[in-house]
This record gives structure tokens, C-alpha cells and sequence, in this order.
């Protein structure tokens, strides 16, 4: 038993010198996971959708925007473009609550927007924000993701401030959709 104990000892050292020293510093190739985003990125181009991930605060206050588009409620879960073209199915926030956002931009400058959404529980927060582009229609979908260990969000509420690149949006009136599982929110915006 000891001379195999001693071959493993033996082994071990040499096996972590070398595995340590030339392992690459990327994260390592997933297969499922890299070929169904590609999957994901193949059927949103052959559909015409550009996506862009956003940026998204939680502000401690909101702010008013002078020139205020007109808000009106959309019907919740996926447009039916979308949910024929995603591999995987976003979870989406509850609904959305209200929406602060300007009624026209321009293409220089970043297109900033607030809305508050409604969570399932206080074990979930709102993460990602994604921006779905094409031909005037802009669909912004939030997603959930659950809380790790036993962290628990404050309100089942939240203020989110998301911001859009400039140049991202072309110039045009858009048709811009905020999706919720029950309900969502709509507006237009001019593009100059």
C-alpha cells in the first residue's frame, strides 16, 4: 500500500506543475453552451434581428425626463418573431410597471430610459437587459436571474436605468416594445 501511495505523491507534483504552468488563462471551451449561442446568433441574423446587450443601472432616484414619450400598455411575453427565433426562452420579469423614457434621440448621443418592473419573488433580481432590432421595431426584453445562497432582494419592485449605445439605434421612428411575462409597456421614438 505505501508504494502506491508513493507513485501517486510521485504523480501528482510533476501532473499540477505542468497543468498550472500551461494551461491557457481563457475560460474553457464549453461545447453545449458556445454552439447554442452560436445556434442563437445564426437564427437572429437569418431572421433580420441585430441584438445588443445594455447597459442597466438600479439608480437610487429616478429622474424625469423633459420631453416624455407617451407610455402605453402592450400585452405580456414574447412578440411571436422572437419566440420562434430564440433557442432558448428568456425568463422574462413579471410585468412591467411604468416607463420614463425621452420621445426622440439622436444618433450621436446614448438613449437613456427608466422603468420599474415587477419580480416573481424576492429571491430573483432583474440582470440582463437585451435590445432586439429590426425593421422600426425595438423590442428591449429584462431578464431575471435567481439570487445565489441566501440572499434576498429588498422590494419585489425594481428601478432600472438602461442605457443605449450611441450609434447603436438608426435614425427613423421606432416602434419600442419593454416585454414583461404579463404585461409590458410601448412607445415610440424618432430617431434623428
Amino acid at each position: 500500500m505505501k508504494w502506491i501511495a508513493l507513485i501517486i505523491v510521485l504523480i501528482i507534483g510533476p501532473y499540477t506543475f505542468l497543468r498550472w504552468h500551461y494551461r491557457k488563462p481563457q475560460e474553457a471551451f464549453e461545447p453545449y453552451h458556445d454552439i447554442k449561442d452560436r445556434a442563437n446568433t445564426m437564427r437572429l441574423v437569418s431572421a433580420g434581428f441585430q441584438r445588443v446587450t445594455l447597459k442597466a443601472e438600479r439608480p437610487a432616484d429616478p429622474t424625469r425626463n423633459s420631453a416624455a414619450a407617451g407610455i402605453q400598455s402592450a400585452a405580456g411575453g414574447l412578440p411571436s418573431a422572437l419566440a420562434t427565433t430564440l433557442v432558448d426562452q428568456p425568463v422574462l420579469v413579471t410585468e412591467i410597471l411604468s416607463v420614463s423614457a425621452p420621445a426622440e434621440t439622436n444618433t450621436l448621443f446614448a438613449y437613456s430610459f427608466e422603468f420599474t418592473c415587477g419580480l416573481p419573488d424576492n429571491h430573483h433580481q432583474a440582470d440582463n437587459v437585451y435590445l432586439y432590432a429590426r425593421e422600426g421595431q425595438i423590442y428591449i426584453i429584462p431578464e431575471i436571474q435567481p439570487l445565489k445562497g441566501e440572499l434576498l432582494e429588498r422590494h419585489r419592485e425594481n428601478l432600472i436605468r438602461v442605457t443605449i449605445p450611441a450609434g447603436t439605434l438608426k435614425p427613423g421612428i421606432h416602434e419600442v416594445a419593454l416585454i414583461g411575462e404579463r404585461a409590458s409597456k410601448s412607445w415610440s421614438l424618432e430617431v434623428k
